[in-house]
């Protein structure tokens, strides 16, 4: 059957494939890692690879179960579930059998995780649309009555991602946190709930409706943080819920999505068309012209912390200084000196990540104090 390209760029594929290679990574070339497996040649190693790293990951976290060292166990299923992400998010084709197999692997090491956890966590299916969404709620050992910080991952993101649970930042400042797989997202991707211009932040408020629903959750303290394509997500749910008491944003993706999906590396477009669930190029672009925070500025009450890099390649330091200057709202804006699109060990926050900035919604005093689970 001859080759038809879906999208312009879909001819670079040679040089995603050698970047895969040589810099171990298929987007964000900036950063000064190598996160694929050392025997990746080209992008499509990539799930068979990650996927037997993960598969090893969990035998030896299940070994140490059965030995019971529930401590070891843990932080293996960590790292597992983390492979296992990596390796279904390389695939981009609805019901392909090696995506739906490791993206089970995934679920079934954070069932583990969850067993095993020091504090409380729970899967919960929110409706959504006619039908529902999944999201993790990290709660305080204690579960007294706090406020809750709601993570809005990035388009390469799960649910599972975060917050950490072998060092949960937001548990340690006092509050629960949730992370949600919105649309085109994680078990959301699985079920084909698709992203479109504007449902993210009306999949948000549904998950909102449950946290001020919850007796442990401060419902006028609900908050919500988004990194990379979720700095774009968390603003657009604070325009779109006035519940949103606090709004945090990082790893920019404040500019139009030109610069995302025409620009930078092709994966982008490649995976969001998919989380779309969109084959015509004209469409998507069409769609995405209106994926903007252009008019939204004035709609955000709550407060506002955003961070981007200096020379993040997806969204001009312009750029995030314009939307910066039309909010009315409190705001503070961190622009970190030499830095790109990564949100972990910035030198200009002292090697830190942006989870300092729950420290905006953290309560004061003795509630700030982690409670042990009894």
């Amino acid at each position: 059957m001859p080759y038809k390209s879906v999208r312009r760029r879909d001819g670079q594929q040679w040089i995603l494939d050698y970047m895969a290679k040589t810099a171990g990574m298929v987007q964000n070339f900036e950063d000064d890692k190598f996160e694929l497996p050392g025997g990746v040649k080209n992008y499509k190693m990539i799930s068979k690879l990650k996927g037997e790293e993960a598969a090893h990951k969990e035998a030896v976290a299940r070994a140490a179960e059965e030995a019971d060292f529930p401590e070891s166990a843990l932080e293996v299923y960590v790292k597992a579930a983390e492979a296992y992400r990596h390796a279904q998010h390389a695939i981009f084709e609805d019901d392909h059998p090696q995506k739906l197999k490791l993206h089970a692997g995934l679920i079934r090491c954070y069932d583990r995780i969850m067993a095993l956890a020091d504090y409380p966590v729970e899967r919960i299916e929110v409706p959504f649309e006619g039908g529902e969404i999944q999201i993790l709620l990290h709660l305080l050992p204690d579960r007294r009555k706090a406020p809750c910080v709601l993570y809005i991952p990035g388009m390469d993101q799960t649910k599972e991602f975060y917050p950490y649970v072998l060092q949960n930042d937001m548990l340690r400042r006092g509050m629960h946190a949730c992370a949600m797989d919105g649309p085109g997202q994680g078990m959301s991707n699985i079920r084909k709930i698709r992203v479109t211009a504007d449902n993210y932040e009306r999949a948000a408020s549904a998950v909102i409706d449950h946290l001020a629903n919850r007796p442990e959750i401060d419902a006028e303290k609900i908050g919500v943080f988004g990194i990379s394509m979720g700095s774009y997500w968390a603003p657009r749910t604070a325009a779109y819920d006035s519940r949103v008491a606090a709004c945090a944003a990082g790893s920019a993706n404040f500019a139009d999505k030109n610069f995302i999906f025409d620009i930078a590396s092709p994966r982008f477009k490649q995976i969001f068309m998919y989380m779309a669930g969109m084959s015509d190029e004209e469409a998507f672009d069409a769609m995405a012209m209106k994926m903007t925070l252009r008019g939204y500025e004035d709609r955000i009450k709550c407060p506002v912390l955003m961070a981007a890099g200096e020379f993040d390649p997806l969204t001009p330091v312009e750029d995030a200084f314009a939307f910066y200057e039309g909010l009315a709202c409190p705001k503070e804006f961190w622009v970190l000196e030499n830095e790109f699109h990564r949100v972990w060990g910035m030198k200009g926050l002292g090697g830190a990540g942006p989870e300092s900035a729950g420290d905006r919604l953290a309560p004061r005093g003795p509630e700030r104090k982690r409670a042990r689970r009894p």
